[in-house]
Parts: structure tokens; sequence; C-alpha cells
């Protein structure tokens, strides 16, 4: 039973990240990955990892979502040019590219042995967020206040670009 919700969360996932950077309307992009960042809380689900599935849904689908929501309605950006319209060579070298590096990552990952899985070092509490939280307050501190600030910084830049010249 969880290899078909599997497969069905996957496919899912795979078709709205398609259409999150080919669609035209941005609002549309964001709800596409919406659905992108569900079905990717599904897949942890199904995989036991129910914080990272929480999570998933709490700090991407709720917050990081209304701030791409915030910053698309303050800029009052309508619709985008068509993906690869005047620049048919850059496209399609774009695409073979893309297709080329998805067939690589294939070819890779099907060439990996199956483990037992992945935990942190020391990490005795299984399960729990105590291990993810000593590991972004210890060792991944400083990449933890860098997205912090970059977070910020973009912020910063989508009010700057909305702001309206006074005359």
């Amino acid at each position: 039973m969880v290899t078909p919700l599997f497969l069905a969360a996957a496919v899912v996932a795979v078709m709205f990240s398609i259409f999150a950077i080919s669609l035209r309307n941005p609002v549309y992009n964001v709800l596409s990955l919406v659905v992108v960042f569900f079905a990717m809380a599904a897949i942890f689900a199904l995989l036991g990892m129910d914080f990272l599935a929480a999570i998933q849904i709490i700090v991407y689908s709720g917050a990081i979502l209304v701030l791409f929501l915030f910053v698309i309605m303050l800029l009052n950006i309508r619709r985008g040019d068509r993906l690869g319209s005047g620049r048919r060579l850059q496209a399609l070298l774009g695409a073979l590219t893309a297709i080329g590096l998805g067939t690589l990552l294939v070819w890779a990952a099907s060439r990996l042995a199956p483990t037992g899985g992945a935990s942190l070092p020391g990490a005795v509490e299984t399960g729990t967020v105590v291990p993810i939280g000593r590991a972004l307050l210890t060792t991944h501190l400083f990449a933890f206040e860098l997205i912090t600030l970059l977070l910020v910084a973009a912020i910063v830049g989508a009010v700057y670009l909305a702001r309206r010249e006074s005359q």
C-alpha cells in the first residue's frame, strides 16, 4: 500500500514542479509550488520522517510561500514571457542540458547501493527534534544564520524594487 502512495506523490511532485517553472502567471507558479511541497511532505511522511513532513508543511507551505506571494503582490508582477521566447537556440540547448543532467542523475542514483539509512553522528534520540536542533545550533550555526541573512536581504530588495518614486 505504501509503494503506490509513494509513486503517486512522486508523480504529483514532478508534474507540479514542471508547472511551477513553465506557467506564465507567477501566482500559478507559487500555487504549483504549494502542491509540490505538500507532495514532498507526503513522501517524507511515507518514509517515516514525520518531523520533516510537519516542517515541510508549516515552514515551506506556510511561511516561505506566503513570503513569495507577498513579494509577487508587492512587485505587482503580471505575467512572464513564454519560456524561451525569442531565443530558440538557447531554449533548445537548455532543454537538452536539462534532459542530459536528469538522465545522468537517474543513472547515478541507480548505481548507488542501498544502505540502512542516514542519521546524524551521535544521534541517540532517533525520531525526535533534539539531534536536528543540536546540529543546527552547533555545527551548522553559520549556515543557519547565513540563510536568515539571505532571506532578510531578499525582503529588503523586494521592498526597494517595489518602492514608487514620489513626485
